[in-house]
């Protein structure tokens, strides 16, 4: 539990992040670790900026540092909220629960929060620390990264001086990051009409679960399955054999999360009842062929009320969304021709909501590193759905940012990780999206990287931290600090 995680090494590291993993940090409601971490700048006497909402935390260079460049360290306060289905958790007012596992950290159920608390817990270990040796120090702590970005975006202009900034919010040992993806988001609205329901139906509740899920763009092409696009599948393979009335169809939950439950609940013929079970069995062993890195996988068939809704979607829209929902894309839509083995171009279908007033929400999120193909898969998913009668609309999206490889920041993190762990650490891009490209439009001058500890499952209940990369994370971090003289 959180008394055992702070026993781990770095104790001061893991202190602070089983401190904020008691503090409801749910993406667009970071109210309550924003006064935290106010609180904490302020009651260590440092200078604590309000920067619209992100919080910046300046601490003067240690003794015999201070003609080092400034440096800014960054991170974002917000996390995934996902759960287990079986989970009974308020993420708004509920702590997480951390417990070790072996070799990780996990999470009783939920997100762990690891991304990016790995990041806040270690700037507020330095910070805390005025034995550490440093220059000139900046940390920013963005709000909103999970869900659009929104810290970066809305971060003044002006603010910061450092020249040199590293983000905290990597997920892999060895592996420092100097460029990322740009995205969009693009959101789908069908309109139906309720109808009453036919003569001689009896409801069936359908549930796809036990996928792992994970992060949209890290995890996207790793082939797991998507519970909203299978579900839709079989809707349709039901439609084909019988006369369907869907009732309802909600899965996914979050825009960069690969959807890992979806239920549907279905009207057919009294006479088809035991059919339905035979369909779905054979189509769950179809899909335990065509994923057998999903062993989770489930498909569950459980009889309703005959009463157990009182109108089904109008059968014109309920064909729509389906046929939408199997032929939208997903997954990687191509690869990068400059690095190998790095995703350049993907969409995932994320989710689907079911609202009071008659609507259906749809939510997309398309990522690639290059422009016009953003725009491209942009346009393609929009194009699906518009065919399909639905109202289409597109957020602002983020920019990509484009490695530097004369990076003098990445130069200082390579020597101090070879020298400290005797190998030479990767430096590439990641499919993800990072703040840094917003950073970058305000401020042109930033030489950036991206680091951090070995994360696996992120974005899902299955998110787990390995223990001894956050040590070597903590070893780099005080290492590359003192380094900083070295630069001008």
């Amino acid at each position: 539990m959180a008394n055992e995680i702070e026993q781990l090494q770095p104790q001061g590291l893991w202190h602070y992040f089983a401190e904020i993993c008691k503090v409801p940090r749910p993406s667009k409601h970071e109210e309550k670790i924003r006064e935290y971490l106010i609180s904490f700048g302020k009651s260590h006497n440092l200078e604590t900026i309000n920067a619209n909402g992100n919080v910046l935390i300046r601490k003067a260079a240690s003794k015999g540092y201070e003609d080092a460049p400034s440096l800014l360290l960054q991170a974002h306060m917000d996390m995934v909220c996902e759960k287990n289905a079986d989970v009974d958790h308020d993420f708004t007012k509920d702590p997480i629960v951390p417990y070790i596992d072996g070799d990780w950290v996990k999470a009783k159920g939920t997100t762990l929060g690891a991304d990016d608390g790995m990041g806040v817990a270690a700037m507020m270990a330095v910070l805390a620390d005025d034995s550490i040796e440093h220059g000139p120090l900046e940390c920013l702590f963005t709000f909103d990264e999970e869900t659009g970005l929104s810290g970066a975006k809305e971060m003044p202009e002006g603010i910061l001086v450092s020249k040199y900034l590293v983000n905290l919010d990597s997920e892999d040992d060895g592996e420092f990051c100097i460029g990322c993806a740009g995205g969009v988001d693009t959101t789908v609205t069908f309109t139906f009409q309720p109808q009453p329901v036919p003569a001689g139906v009896m409801f069936f509740k359908v549930t796809l679960n036990g996928l792992q899920g994970g992060h949209s763009g890290s995890d996207i092409d790793k082939n797991r399955g998507n519970a909203v696009q299978l579900l839709a599948r079989f809707v349709n393979t039901l439609s084909a054999a019988m006369p369907v009335s869907l009732a309802a169809f909600n899965g996914g939950n979050l825009r960069n999360a690969i959807a890992r439950e979806a239920s549907a609940v279905v009207g057919i013929p009294v006479a088809k009842k035991e059919q339905i079970r035979v369909l779905a069995n054979l189509f769950l062993a179809d899909l335990q062929g065509e994923y057998p890195n999903e062993p989770g996988l489930k498909l569950s068939v459980d009889s309703l009320v005959e009463d157990a809704s009182s109108s089904v979607i109008d059968s014109v829209t309920a064909q729509n969304l389906v046929a939408a929902l199997v032929a939208c894309p997903h997954g990687v839509m191509g690869m990068s021709q400059d690095l190998a083995g790095l995703v350049e171009t993907s969409t995932n279908l994320a989710s689907v909501k079911m609202n009071a007033d008659n609507t259906i929400l749809v939510t997309t999120s398309q990522r690639s590193s290059v422009a016009s193909r953003k725009e491209e898969v942009k346009n393609k998913v929009a194009a699906v759905f518009r065919l399909a009668g639905a109202a289409v609309s597109h957020g602002d999206g983020y920019p990509g940012w484009k490695p530097n490889v004369k990076s003098a920041i990445k130069d200082i993190l390579v020597e101090s990780y070879s020298t400290l762990f005797g190998q030479t650490p990767t430096v590439g891009a990641i499919h993800a999206g990072l703040e840094c490209g917003l950073f970058l439009e305000k401020y042109p001058d930033l030489d950036m990287i991206s680091c951090g500890p070995t994360l696996r499952g992120v974005h899902s209940p299955a998110e787990k931290v390995e223990i001894k990369t956050v040590e070597k994370f903590w070893l780099l971090l005080l290492d590359v600090l003192k380094r900083m003289k070295s630069l001008k």
